[in-house]
């Protein structure tokens, strides 16, 4: 999967906000606190774009917690004094476990610390003492489909390609990509349905493509790829009948969560009620590891080691992207809870 980011251009935008911000944070304390909160975050990744994996982790983590300050400053939806943010909000335990399978839990609804505050503004889940697995957060992240921890079976996000052309229709077609090959090779109808039980989303379908030879009960009629996985044609009923172009297109919006100018149909981890926000997802897994490298330096240490770890490599991959990615996804952010 290629993605293109330009964090120049995100910065850009960040900075050329603080002149006049948006949302609530066009006044008085709020205001001061998204341009100090912004000018951290641009230090704090200046910082990590200096260093190793050894602490890079610690930068960008703090870095982004002070972005998530900015955002709750802005944000419509918080009045009075919630905008303030108290305590991570975020807890991580298990780092004795495989590196995947370190533990994340967060604070209840409602409560004031920055995770929670910050996912109730992005309409994105938390999910209290039932834990999740590093690994599961870390597949939700669109640049890690090729990076996978384990040889598990994976939830990745499904990225979505609008179709149908120009002219007014009941359905919004688009072809539903990155399926994974255990789910093709299955090549049923009901492979499809569980898997699918994932991404309620895509399960409220109206129809897909499917192999001529059975017709309306033929199996799905996937288009594969060269380098493994594929994809599937879907179509779903517009909810106010024959619909324009562009009504189709904001209705696909309301269904998929963006991330880098695309649009993916993202996995609902249980105990989650529903999709992560993807600058959630990057919280979650940048908390860890930051809470690994600050407390236990030594296995922090040896996991980011290319000499003996195999999750090294993808550990510093997924730091890359960070410092390219985040900025894109921040002042997104910022632009959705200020509109």
């Amino acid at each position: 999967m290629h993605i293109t980011v330009d964090p120049d251009a995100a910065w850009a935008r960040l900075r050329g906000s603080r002149w006049n911000p948006p949302g609530r944070a066009n006044t008085g304390a709020r205001r001061k606190t998204y341009a100090a909160a912004l000018e951290q975050t641009e230090q704090m990744f200046k910082a990590a774009e200096a260093v190793g994996p050894a602490t890079r982790p610690l930068q960008l983590f703090y870095g982004l917690s002070q972005a998530g300050r900015a955002i709750a400053a802005a944000a419509w939806s918080l009045k009075g004094t919630d905008w303030r943010l108290v305590t991570h909000g975020i807890k991580t335990s298990g780092f004795e476990n495989p590196f995947p399978d370190i533990e994340i839990r967060t604070d209840p609804p409602g409560t004031h610390g920055s995770f929670v505050r910050v996912s109730e503004v992005l309409d994105s889940p938390v999910w209290e003492l039932d834990a999740v697995r590093l690994e599961e957060v870390w597949d939700v992240l669109p640049p890690n489909l090729g990076d996978p921890l384990t040889d598990r079976d994976r939830l990745t996000p499904l990225l979505a390609a609008i179709g149908g052309g120009t002219h007014e229709h009941t359905l919004l077609t688009a072809a539903v990509c990155d399926i994974p090959d255990r789910v093709i090779d299955a090549g049923t109808r009901e492979a499809l349905a569980e898997y699918l039980l994932s991404y309620p989303t895509v399960a409220q379908h109206d129809s897909y493509v499917r192999t001529g030879r059975l017709g309306p009960d033929g199996p799905p009629d996937y288009t594969r790829y060269p380098h493994g996985g594929g994809e599937l044609r879907v179509n779903w009923l517009m909810p106010e009948g024959s619909a324009t172009a562009d009504e189709r297109r904001q209705h696909l919006l309301g269904m998929t969560r963006g991330y880098a100018g695309q649009r993916y149909f993202l996995p609902v981890i249980t105990p989650m009620n529903r999709e992560m926000h993807p600058l959630m997802a990057w919280w979650s897994v940048l908390y860890a590891l930051s809470m690994l490298a600050r407390y236990e330096p030594a296995s922090w240490v040896s996991h980011t080691n290319v000499d003996s770890s195999r999750h090294a490599v993808s550990i510093e991959r997924l730091l890359e992207r960070a410092l390219t990615h985040l900025p894109d996804l921040i002042a997104d952010a910022i632009a959705e809870v200020s509109g």
